[in-house]
């Protein structure tokens, strides 16, 4: 089995769901004692957080290219970044590797392709929401429409994530206020809800949602363990 390197602290509250996911799949699929090797390094999410509201992506590009390359050199036969929103940087990390990153949006494309479902309404950070790095890749690599929430809501779906999630804190008012933005999603044409935070998982799933949603934080792990039993 390949060697996992994850980079992770983004926050270590999905992380560590990123961690026990990977390993409940590895051993619900070769059974007994199993789980994935792996390596990981939590950067501080205190230094990223504020340099993505600072928007110094170069600042990010650059911390997070030394992080896999450390992964690298310390045996990882590839890397999963345990975050949506710095897949913005994602060009910058497979440009300084030799070997491959397990990009969450082809992942979470290639779940949402065996679905007809090709309109699909997204809830993430307002930096993934709003910039194109995520919509454009759906759409010209794999022809999904992204469709996003109003202005208000998208502020809303954004501060539970950084002022709640990021902190282990689940509210049931803010599991009905995200069940109320799914709704607007729904009437904007969405036919499915893409989970595009790694920690939105800790607060909705199937069952809190009208429309069907994909998760992509265990999309994106189930796919690191199908290509680490690969070859």
């Amino acid at each position: 089995m390949k060697t996992i390197g994850l980079i992770g602290g983004m926050s270590w509250e999905s992380s560590a769901l990123y961690y026990r996911l990977i390993n409940e799949e590895t051993k619900r699929r070769l059974g007994g004692h199993h789980n994935a090797p792996s390596l990981m390094i939590t950067v501080d999410f205190a230094e990223v957080e504020r340099l993505q509201h600072e928007g110094n992506w170069e600042r990010l590009a650059l911390l997070l290219v030394k992080t896999a390359q450390n992964l690298e050199r310390g045996g990882a036969d590839f890397i999963v970044l345990c975050t949506n929103t710095m897949h913005k940087v994602a060009d910058s990390i497979t440009d300084a590797l030799a070997i491959p990153l397990l990009h969450i949006v082809d992942a979470t494309a290639e779940a949402i392709n065996k679905s007809r479902r090709k309109r699909v309404g997204l809830l993430a950070t307002r930096f993934t929401m709003e910039q194109a790095f995520y919509a454009e890749r759906m759409r010209d690599k794999f022809g999904i429409e992204v469709i996003v929430p109003s202005a208000p809501s998208r502020e809303l779906v954004h501060n539970v994530i950084y002022q709640e999630l990021c902190h282990g804190v689940v509210r049931e008012e803010s599991r009905a206020r995200y069940q109320e933005v799914i709704l607007e999603l729904a009437g904007a044409g969405a036919e499915s809800i893409i989970l595009g935070c790694t920690e939105i998982e800790l607060l909705i799933s199937d069952k809190d949602s009208q429309l069907p949603t994909y998760p992509s934080t265990t999309i994106h792990t189930h796919a690191a363990v199908d290509l680490a039993l690969s070859g």
